[in-house]
């Protein structure tokens, strides 16, 4: 088994999927971990997001996590990075310094950037696909990121890496559901009425989907430490 305390984990999106599989990762005794999100907690996260409620809508997102995890573990080392990933800012990120790299970012530009980096480095990578519009726990599962089938999200990566010619430079294991509900949502009426935040846009997410997403990162993350120690 490998050991779990000494182990570096860097999560890139820490909402819906993110916040959940980071609160996992601290609990199950990772304590350096580095979490990347530029967001502020909104309102409209308290349905799904581990560390939004209704005393934490505007505080930034990582920094509230944070605060939680050391409440958790104290001893734990918390990076919390209140910054976007681009290409821009990828260098920024020193990917080689951790055995883990998490992707939980909605971007499919930025996403595609940070599979491509992250895979040419030792780390061994997790990635989320698509957690919107899923009602069945039954229906989440872990495949290869090419034989992801029946997720929206995940085809439009893959065709975004055919146009372009590219492929990550190793295998990495991603989170998906072939589920897909249609969205209900009444369309944004474009006057900032409360209609805004059920427009088409703005796919809607169940916590509890959202959550098993993020947990089973995690899960991937600890499986593969005790099964080899290893991240590559």
């Amino acid at each position: 088994m490998g050991d779990i305390s000494s182990k570096r984990v860097i999560v890139f999106g820490v909402g819906g999927v993110g916040s959940w599989c980071v609160e996992s990762l601290v609990r199950s005794g990772i304590r350096y971990l580095t979490i990347v999100d530029s967001d502020m907690v909104n309102v409209t996260n308290v349905n799904r997001q581990l560390m939004a409620t209704t005393k934490t809508v505007g505080q930034v997102k990582v920094e509230v996590l944070k605060q939680r995890l050391l409440e958790i573990n104290p001893e734990a080392e918390i990076d919390a990075r209140a910054e976007i990933y681009s290409e821009e800012t990828a260098h920024a990120f020193n990917l080689d310094n951790y055995d883990y790299v998490v992707d939980a970012i909605d971007s499919l530009d930025a996403k595609m950037n940070l599979l491509m980096n992250a895979s040419c480095t030792r780390a061994k990578v997790f990635s989320s696909m698509g957690a919107a519009l899923k009602m069945d726990p039954t229906k989440i599962k872990v495949a290869e990121f090419w034989e992801a089938k029946g997720c929206p999200l995940a085809r439009s990566l893959r065709d975004k890496f055919k146009k372009k010619n590219l492929r990550p430079a190793k295998k990495i294991q991603v989170v998906y559901s072939e589920e897909l509900l249609k969205n209900l949502g009444p369309v944004a009426s474009g006057d900032g009425s409360p209609a805004e935040f059920h427009k088409v846009a703005c796919n809607g997410t169940m916590a509890h989907a959202v959550a098993i997403f993020g947990f089973t990162l995690a899960g991937l993350v600890m499986m593969d430490i005790c099964n080899n120690g290893q991240g590559t």
